[in-house]
């Protein structure tokens, strides 16, 4: 008998708490979180309701303040931040609502360089191959400022791929992009993630994307409201 296989992601009770100069405040309150290996998952929520702040847990880029972080066989909670580091650069790409590409290097460098800073012997043969990937072969010596918005996604969705990472973490990657250009990244996520069977944890305010997701999970106020499927959620 097959022994069943752990979530990709384990979260158990975390919280997050954040000092400020009113006093402690209170981001996220008891979050319980299981992902499956291969799972899309899409996070919604009015502003300030604490979906950023998970998706910085999970990335291991906020430390919670209470509670049990687990990615893989990686537990977060004790690991230095050189470790942290590594699991991050070896397990999870991320890609943002900003860019954050490096205006004076190109996109071949931009993808290349976390790729040289872990330490990978191909750097660049690899950066090429994921900017191949999201359609972006023959710009491969272009700067940030010669691209389209759409562009400089596509490059930082290609860093993002480029490790070939179990996890990918979008917080709100069309925000920045017109309806039409945010499409066609979104179908290049998907894509993929059926391709590579990577974990897809996304951030959105767009409910259609989140629709996308094979599952739904709405929060309010730091706390987990709602864990759906995606048939379920769209009966509601």
């Amino acid at each position: 008998m097959t022994a069943k296989k752990s979530p990709l992601i384990q979260l158990n009770d975390v919280e997050l708490t954040l000092s400020s100069d009113a006093g402690p405040v209170e981001i996220l309150r008891g979050v319980d979180l299981h992902v499956g290996h291969g799972e899309t998952v899409g996070i919604v929520g009015p502003s300030g309701s604490g979906k950023t702040s998970l998706l910085m847990i999970l990335a291991g880029l906020e430390r919670a303040t209470k509670g049990s972080v687990r990615l893989g066989d990686a537990t977060f909670d004790g690991l230095s931040e050189d470790a942290l580091a590594r699991v991050r650069g070896e397990t999870i790409g991320i890609v943002f609502q900003d860019f954050h590409l490096i205006p004076n290097m190109t996109a071949l460098e931009n993808v290349a360089l976390p790729l040289e800073l872990s330490g990978r012997n191909d750097p660049f043969p690899r950066a090429e191959e994921a900017l191949v990937e999201v359609g972006l072969g023959h710009r491969l010596t272009h700067y940030p400022g010669q691209l389209s918005g759409g562009e400089q996604q596509r490059v930082a969705l290609a860093r993002a791929l480029a490790p070939k990472p179990a996890l990918i973490l979008a917080d709100e990657p069309t925000g920045n992009l017109d309806g039409e250009t945010g499409e066609k990244i979104m179908d290049l996520m998907f894509d993929t993630h059926q391709r590579n069977g990577t974990t897809l944890v996304m951030v959105t305010h767009e409910m259609r994307l989140a629709d996308r997701c094979a599952r739904r999970i709405s929060i309010a106020d730091g706390r987990i409201v709602a864990d759906q499927s995606a048939v379920d959620a769209a009966a509601d």
